[in-house]
């Protein structure tokens, strides 16, 4: 099993390189990431967008374009639906977001006629979350798509951080569903959503991972928590994933980790649609960026 991303990339340097292709590709973050990517030898890089400020970001950065393809686009909605051409041609394997905004980058991934979602298809947000303070890898679900996920996205959500913590070894991912309490209290729709989608999991409705719910965060990530409180789960204390009951509170868990834990490291990817879309935030470090591309690569097909 994967326990950080330094033995991501070890795993991604011992498999084919993947093709990626970054929409707007002109800012220092994404081109600074995209070729430490390719330094690592875990991708292919394409760039769309305005080529003469592409490469004076390149020299700036003191970055050899030439480690580049690079598609002279200089308009910022086309090279989004340029660049989500190149995935739908079999040209790309990972889609990347460059300085586009994320409504702009999903309007280009949305689009009923030319973009990346199949039918009846659920887009749902997956980060990857390295804290040193818990002795794994952590996927979690959803901080930036779906703002109150329905029983059917949450069964949507669960499948998504499964085969992201399969992808990295996890042979059977323990899924934790996120709410205030552990208690089953009927009066919160988030712990009776918890407690159907635990029982469709017992139901073999949902296969390959054990899922429990409701269950509180300490619980879900602290085995002495769940020790104390006296708990009986397959899951509490030992979770692999993580599905939040809203945007809100996945939002709220992924930064608190972001701006108050020294040395966390996120990755970011949006799953459902033909490719993995790497989605961090255009403010969002290289390193950000750069573990966004690994974890897209390790679950690119």
């Amino acid at each position: 099993m994967i326990k950080n991303f330094d033995e991501l990339f070890d795993q991604l340097r011992s498999k084919p390189k993947k093709r990626l292709v970054a929409a707007w590709a002109i800012d220092d973050h994404t081109i600074s990431a995209v070729a430490l990517a390719i330094k690592a030898g875990i991708v292919d890089g394409t760039l769309v967008g305005d080529e003469d400020k592409i490469k004076e970001v390149c020299e700036k950065e003191n970055i050899d374009p030439s480690v580049f393809t690079i598609v002279d686009n200089k308009n910022e909605l086309k090279s989004i639906a340029q660049a989500v051409d190149m995935v739908n041609a079999g040209e790309a394997d990972i889609l990347m977001k460059g300085l586009c905004s994320t409504d702009k980058y999903m309007r280009g991934i949305l689009n009923k006629e030319k973009g990346l979602l199949p039918p009846k298809a659920v887009l749902s947000h997956v980060c990857l979350v390295q804290n040193p303070n818990y002795h794994k890898l952590l996927a979690i679900s959803d901080i930036a798509v779906i703002p109150a996920p329905d029983l059917k996205q949450k069964q949507a959500m669960i499948n998504y951080v499964v085969n992201t913590a399969k992808a990295i070894g996890v042979e059977k991912p323990k899924v934790a569903l996120i709410t205030a309490t552990e208690q089953m209290l009927p009066g919160m729709p988030a712990c009776v959503e918890a407690a159907m989608l635990s029982k469709m999991c017992d139901r073999g409705q949902i296969t390959g991972c054990y899922v429990d719910g409701p269950l509180a965060l300490d619980v879900a990530l602290s085995a002495e928590a769940v020790q104390i409180k006296k708990l009986t789960s397959n899951v509490a204390g030992d979770a692999d994933c993580l599905v939040f009951p809203c945007i809100e509170a996945a939002n709220v868990f992924y930064k608190t980790n972001t701006q108050l834990t020294p040395g966390v490291r996120m990755a970011a990817i949006v799953a459902g649609a033909k490719a993995p879309c790497v989605l961090s935030s255009r403010a969002d470090s290289i390193d950000t960026k750069l573990n966004s591309i690994a974890l897209a690569a390790i679950t690119a097909k």
